[in-house]
């Protein structure tokens, strides 16, 4: 079986004999020709793997060619072959995009290697990216075993999210392998979770701590386990915001709502080479909702203290109005409350009228010591996506979500924003309330006619579930969350189940699996990214 047909162009094509002989060798067929003219006949009755194209030949030289075989053949590799290293040859070249460029004489492993870069290099990443998983894949499930801290877990989510991207970009068949060993990271992660939680947010009353005593069967330790709590969304503006504009920075924050790890990953090879980054994670808190996480964010509060503090700032789950109107104020309220006077701006970007309104203003930011901006495309996706078959179909994995995640922002008003950034004196923020879990497990729940309709957490009176397959927490004043209700719980779903009701359960089932969802309590949704960016400025 042949490893390619190649296609070798130069007029002194019979001093390559021994090339050609050393290809052939290696499993390739080769094509010769002396001519332009007669590599162009070539090109027109059969596709070639790869051309290899000598510059300086009499008649239609070699760049000309060049652009006449790629008409014909748009994606075969050509790498140029040329006695010449004027630099203006080779800009020509590069800018018609060869895939290599070789100085004569060549040897025979030089043009081994471009063929490997060129023709088989998908095969070989494959082949080089689950050999690497392979091995990994004891030592992450060892990892797994052991965490204890959530820096142990961020370590581990950071290799299943650089092998998901990894796997995905190589084609891998092991893919499946992969989301085995996240279910069970997920399952681990639950665990902690439910252990450590309260422990992180509950109130330091002694009251609260009495309560929580005699619900858990242990005593509230009096530091509230400070030492090990991870960043919350509550500290977000106290430990990253405030400290950099003490020291004199201007600061950009931008939160893009539901935002992944995964998908800053990709994102983040866009503008890479506009900024040096700093990249962290930190946690969401419960419900990992736009509502609670958000607002926690932008007040430095847990939705209780919000709701006690600022009544009129906090809208329950049951009132029509919308959720996350009252961001700009709640950022005011935060920075009262540290006796601070930064001098701060708001934008929010739903659409395209947004985009264009926000930067007519742009200009005008440079007075503030911080500027919000609010992001909410990626959140509109994922609802899109679980409401619109044809959306459904174009993010139909993983691995299409973040590719549609790539092609918004790369025509998005958040690329425009991120080259103007890069030009200026800012320190960029960038963040995200919660991410999202492609939900596939159903677990049946019972609530009355005010449960809300969230599909990875419910809060309500008399939820009736299986207690093995939810973390629930039945005070929430303990977790420092609202209680329209004395007898309201909170119940969520953990890993990558979803919520269904008995009646109409099919119909449920068949409609909401196989759809990104928030709320819950998974990696995707709490591990999220916490991102500085120092623009380079060339």
């Amino acid at each position: 079986m042949s490893n390619g047909l190649l296609l070798w162009v130069d007029d002194e094509i019979e001093l390559l004999k021994a090339h050609i002989i050393f290809l052939e060798k290696k499993g390739y067929e080769v094509v010769t020709v002396s001519n332009g003219a007669d590599a162009i006949d070539q090109c027109q009755t059969q596709t070639f793997d790869l051309v290899l194209l000598d510059e300086q030949m009499p008649g239609l030289s070699g760049l000309e060619t060049l652009q006449r075989i790629k008409e014909i053949q748009p994606a075969t590799p050509i790498v140029m072959v040329t006695k010449s290293e004027e630099e203006d040859i080779m800009n020509q070249a590069i800018g018609a995009k060869i895939a290599d460029y070789l100085i004569k004489p060549v040897n025979p492993n030089q043009i081994l290697l471009t063929l490997k870069k060129n023709v088989h290099q998908k095969e070989i990443v494959t082949e080089v990216t689950q050999s690497g998983y392979q091995q990994n894949y004891q030592q992450i499930a060892m990892q797994i075993a052991d965490c204890r801290t959530f820096d142990d877990w961020k370590d581990v989510y950071r290799k299943l999210v650089h092998w998901e991207l990894e796997l995905s970009s190589a084609d891998s068949n092991m893919t499946e392998m992969l989301k085995m060993q996240k279910e069970e990271a997920n399952n681990g992660f639950a665990k902690y979770i439910a252990k450590n939680y309260l422990d992180w947010v509950a109130p330091q009353d002694n009251k609260l701590s009495n309560s929580f005593s005699k619900l858990t069967g242990h005593k509230k330790k009096p530091s509230n386990n400070n030492d090990s709590r991870p960043l919350l969304s509550t500290d977000i503006f106290k430990s990253k915001v405030f400290p950099l504009i003490d020291k004199g920075e201007k600061v950009f924050l931008i939160v893009i709502d539901n935002f992944r790890l995964d998908q800053w990953r990709i994102l983040s090879k866009e503008i890479g080479d506009m900024f040096d980054i700093d990249e962290d994670l930190y946690m969401s808190i419960l419900p990992t909702a736009t509502q609670y996480a958000r607002n926690a964010i932008f007040s430095g509060l847990m939705p209780k203290q919000i709701a006690t503090m600022f009544p009129e700032l906090w809208v329950d789950e049951d009132e029509e109005e919308g959720k996350n109107l009252n961001e700009e104020p709640l950022i005011q309220t935060q920075i009262d409350r540290y006796r601070r006077h930064d001098k701060f701006s708001y934008h929010k970007i739903n659409d395209s009228t947004g985009a264009d309104k926000f930067m007519q203003q742009y200009n005008n930011l440079a007075q503030n010591d911080l500027n919000v901006l609010v992001v909410n495309f990626v959140d509109m996706l994922s609802h899109a996506r679980t409401e619109m078959r044809m959306i459904r179909e174009l993010a139909s994995n993983e691995s299409a979500y973040r590719s549609i995640t790539l092609s918004w922002f790369q025509h998005s008003v958040l690329a425009d924003v991120f080259k103007e950034l890069a030009q200026s004196d800012y320190k960029v923020i960038i963040t995200t309330d919660h991410g999202s879990i492609r939900t596939t497990n159903p677990v049946k729940i019972i609530g009355d006619r005010n449960t809300n309709t969230n599909l990875r957490y419910k809060l309500g009176k008399s939820l009736n579930y299986d207690a093995r397959q939810v973390f629930a927490i039945k005070n929430p004043h303990l977790a420092q969350l609202p209680a329209p209700n004395l007898s309201t719980s909170y119940v969520f779903a953990t890993g990558d189940s979803f919520f269904a009701y008995p009646n109409n359960y099919n119909y449920y089932v068949s409609y909401y699996k196989d759809t990104f969802q928030h709320g819950g309590i998974s990696m995707e949704e709490m591990i999220v990214p916490l991102v500085t960016l120092s623009p380079r400025k060339r």
